[in-house]
């Protein structure tokens, strides 16, 4: 049973079709038009309809069923009969008064999903061609559609499989329903806010209070069982007494009492419920089943739950002004959006923004995230023009694939920034091998940056930082920076910073140095930092920075002041303000020192309060603007590989592969181990005059890990003797006869040592890692993680990023390696971890990349229970928890 949203924001259930639902389902099919039922059955009588309900209650029913509910009421079937085992053929039938709402599109994904877990690869359909209601569902779902029109008759023809546009599709109609779902939150009409006491104590009191010292422009209503007024605002016993609209509810009653209130809001046509109260997941096993209920509760009411247990919410736009929170920390008006899973860290967050006059649309408090999460608020603001960006504080990710895919598409148009409690977590090992299993939760974070562009900040100072800069200032073409001071010393200590951060400050040109000289000769420094001297007056630094910003040498600025009995800040400021005017397309940023903390506000400039903020929040700035710069597309879906695939680990639930297997597994992906496995020194002996000497010999169980520590591999063997005294050796080893030792004999093969390999992270699923290879891979810790699915530019940039590249593209004049054919396997390794949930960890190290190719000379699969990813379609809400 899934909860879904519809195009209108309403709150539906999808589920299986049940025992009890034969009433209904004939109640469905004689209410519809007879111009519905015509479209269904391609007849007009009545007796198709009844016939049809008794065979899918019949005891050998052939038939995927599904039906759809809104608020307890069967409005739409849907049904896939198989025509043959891949092959079923679908139906669909929607309450006249329930069309239009995106039900058809919905079950469409829903059946797609089932059909696909039962093996069905297509579907088909029959459609009146003056049916167009139905041909625009299957269009519009974004999978795969042939059709065929004969006689008034169209034929549609569907892979199942979930595409990279049927994905789309569906996040698209997700983005749009979650925005009417939670209008609510960034725009009430109505607010009422019940639990506030008429002392003034509490915290409803206090929420109260704040909405109305924040002006709220809409009406407003507090809910007393006795009272007339609180704290000035008319007051009713129920929410449903209120004489306007109310859309938005603030609950601050104890725990016990907030389902009752939540059905109160309900009869008013409350659309959110806001609960600050705590009590429920918080507390313990009775608090979560209670907070369970509560969203059950508001699921079957169509109603939007935030929090519980959470601080509030802000809609900050002008026109609204609604601080629905128990603080009164309003920051400035601006256009980022702001959600947090702790309500400590939104006070942080609301305070730092107020003090660095960042400017801020709404924030959303989301507490125990029963309901609301910040996947749900990203569609919800992903379209909105007010949103110039966004920024989360999170302690989990109830569903982090889901994030990851949406985080990306927010990212493509408008930064998003992170910080992610609990990173530096006991590191998780999902194995015994040595290289990807190094993953952490860090590490999953990190790559999801990686990933989707998130810029991933360490504070909330951070945040706003960086903020600023995003949101102030165009971005940075890239990673180059100037600097220009008044005072030499703090222009060394900016250089360095920015080079610690990853930015690069380069030395002007002669003929850049020279314009430096005409328009300000005498300059202390005319390279770069620019040292304008400690007198250096404003029309000094005006000439500077237009010839800096007018190079096209730089990709950004950073001017460093320091206040002296010589150099007022305030004149140099406005000078620069006057200089960044004439040349907008280049970020500016100002620091002052000297000045007792206060922090300039000069239009067109970014002011931070000292020099790493500075210089961090620039790189962040940068590292965003060059994840947008790389074109991004979506591999193509390997669904019948997985068949190959699942056929192939038949008989091998858990545990490590064999070599044969993992030939089999890795095939479909054109990932082919080298080697040939061998039993004791005679079988070794043969397979290495087959394979020509010399060759490499090494241990062939796959729980065997750390090989080449423990004198289990050996390489240049040149002689039958020679191989076969390895073999005996590994035996004395391993504790074995020489009889008994399995072996792995392989041509000798050279190029430069890689590592990849693939885990799964609890919370974010598969991670695939590309690194330096052999020994190193530990020793330096030169490695990259990425959240599958890859994509081209993706992988491309992470190979570059590695402090092994040099070598991969000929270091000191050696031929440069098939990158080619190493960023080919990357792809393919992370189209594995989406297609295989059974594989649990897989560790390729070496993989020896020369000018022709690749050579993967030792590789490690380990299998569990994997559970299915979040592919994106069928759209759901989270489940109760």
């Amino acid at each position: 049973m899934s909860d879904v949203l519809l195009d209108d924001g309403t709150v539906a259930v999808v589920r299986p079709l049940g025992p009890d639902d034969r009433e209904a389902l004939t109640q469905l099919h004689d209410g519809v038009s007879d111009g519905s039922f015509r479209f269904r059955f391609f007849a007009l009588g009545r007796r198709l309809g009844r016939e049809y309900v008794a065979h899918l209650f019949s005891d050998t029913p052939a038939a995927i069923a599904l039906v759809a509910l809104v608020r307890g009421r069967v409005v739409a079937l849907a049904t896939a009969e198989r025509v043959d085992p891949a092959t079923a053929e679908v139906a669909f039938l929607v309450a006249d008064d329930e069309r239009g709402h995106g039900l058809g599109a919905l079950l469409l994904e829903h059946l797609a999903a089932a059909g696909r877990d039962l093996g069905v690869r297509r579907f088909t359909a029959d459609v009146l061609a003056e049916n167009g209601a139905m041909t625009q569902v299957f269009r519009a779902a974004g999978f795969t559609v042939d059709r065929v029109t004969s006689q008034g008759v169209v034929e549609v023809r569907m892979s199942t499989t979930a595409s990279a546009s049927a994905v789309a599709a569906a996040d698209r109609r997700e983005i749009a329903s979650e925005a009417r779902s939670l209008a609510a939150l960034s725009a009430p009409a109505g607010v009422a806010v019940v639990g506030a006491r008429r002392d003034g104590a509490g915290i409803g009191a206090a929420v109260l209070g704040s909405v109305v010292r924040g002006g709220f422009a809409g009406s407003l209503v507090a809910v007393h069982p006795t009272a007339t007024q609180v704290a000035g605002v008319p007051a009713f016993p129920r929410v449903v007494d209120a004489p306007g609209p109310v859309d938005l509810v603030v609950v601050a009653v104890p725990a016990p009492a907030v389902g009752a209130v939540l059905l109160d809001a309900a009869a008013a046509g409350a659309r959110v419920v806001v609960v600050v109260s705590s009590g429920f997941a918080e507390t313990g096993p009775a608090g979560v089943e209670q907070q369970r209920e509560l969203v059950r509760l508001a699921r079957a009411h169509s109603i939007r739950l935030v929090g519980p247990n959470c601080l509030g919410v802000v809609a900050n736009d002008p026109a609204v002004r609604l601080n629905a929170t128990f603080t009164d920390l309003v920051p400035p008006v601006g256009g980022l959006a702001v959600a947090s899973q702790s309500g400590g860290v939104g006070v942080a967050l609301l305070d730092v923004a107020r003090r660095t006059g960042l400017g801020v649309r709404t924030f959303v408090s989301l507490g125990n995230k029963a309901d609301v999460s910040g996947n749900d608020l990203l569609c919800a603001w992903m379209d909105d023009p007010e949103v110039t960006a966004a920024a989360l504080y999170l302690e989990s990710f109830g569903n982090a694939p889901k994030l990851a895919r949406l985080a990306r598409r927010f990212s493509e148009t408008k930064p998003l920034l992170l910080v992610a409690g609990g990173r530096s977590a006991g590191g998780r090992r999902a194995g015994a091998s040595h290289t990807a299993a190094t993953a952490t939760s860090s590490t999953a974070v990190d790559a999801l940056a990686g990933h989707a562009g998130v810029v991933v900040c360490r504070s909330v100072e951070e945040v706003a930082a960086t903020a600023l800069v995003l949101t102030e200032q165009p971005h940075p073409a890239g990673p180059r920076v100037a600097v220009v001071t008044n005072a030499g010393g703090a222009g060394v200590l900016a250089a360095d910073a920015a080079d610690g951060a990853g930015l690069v400050v380069t030395p002007f040109t002669d003929d850049l140095r020279a314009r430096l000289d005409t328009v300000a000769p005498g300059l202390a420094g005319a390279s770069n930092p620019v040292d304008l001297g400690a007198g250096a007056d404003p029309g000094v630094l005006t000439a500077v920075v237009e010839e800096v910003l007018a190079s096209d040498e730089v990709d950004a600025l950073l001017v460093v002041l320091v206040a002296t009995l010589v150099a007022d800040p305030g004149p140099l400021a406005a000078a620069l303000a006057q200089a960044r005017s004439t040349r907008p397309g280049v970020p500016v940023l100002l620091v002052t020192i000297g000045t007792g903390g206060d922090v300039p506000r000069v239009p067109g400039v970014t002011s931070l309060p000292g020099v790493p903020e500075a210089v961090d929040a620039l790189a962040r700035a940068s590292r965003y603007a060059a994840w947008l710069a790389v074109p991004r597309t979506d591999p193509a879906p390997l669904d019948d590989a997985r068949a190959t695939v699942a056929r192939s680990l038949t008989g091998h639930e858990t545990g490590w592969l064999d070599l044969e297997t993992t030939r089999r597994l890795l095939a479909p992906y054109d990932l082919d181990p080298e080697g040939t496995p061998a039993r004791g020194p005679v079988g070794a002996v043969a397979a290495a005059v087959l394979a020509g000497f010399p060759v490499a010999l090494k241990v062939g169980d796959p729980r065997v890990v750390h090989k080449s520590d423990r004198g289990l591999v050996r390489t240049g063997l040149t002689s039958e003797v020679e191989v076969a005294d390895a073999v005996t050796a590994f035996g004395l080893e391993l504790g074995l006869g020489a009889e008994a030792v399995d072996v792995v004999v392989q041509p000798m093969a050279r190029g430069v040592e890689m590592a990849l390999g693939l885990v799964r992270d609890p919370t974010f699923g598969p991670l695939v890692m590309v690194a330096a290879g052999g020994t190193t891979t530990d020793l330096l810790d030169d490695r990259v993680f990425l959240l599958p699915p890859l994509d081209p530019g993706t992988v491309a940039r992470a190979v570059r990023s590695l402090r092994a590249w040099p070598l991969l593209d000929g270091y000191r004049g050696a031929p440069r390696a098939d990158v080619a054919a190493l960023e080919r396997a990357v792809t393919a390794l992370g189209a594995l971890a989406s297609e295989v949930p059974e594989v649990a960890e897989l560790d390729l190290n070496p993989v020896l990349v020369d000018v022709d190719g690749l050579h993967l000379v030792d590789v490690k699969v380990r299998l569990d229970q994997g559970a299915e990813l979040d592919r994106g379609v069928p759209r759901s809400l989270r489940g109760t928890r």
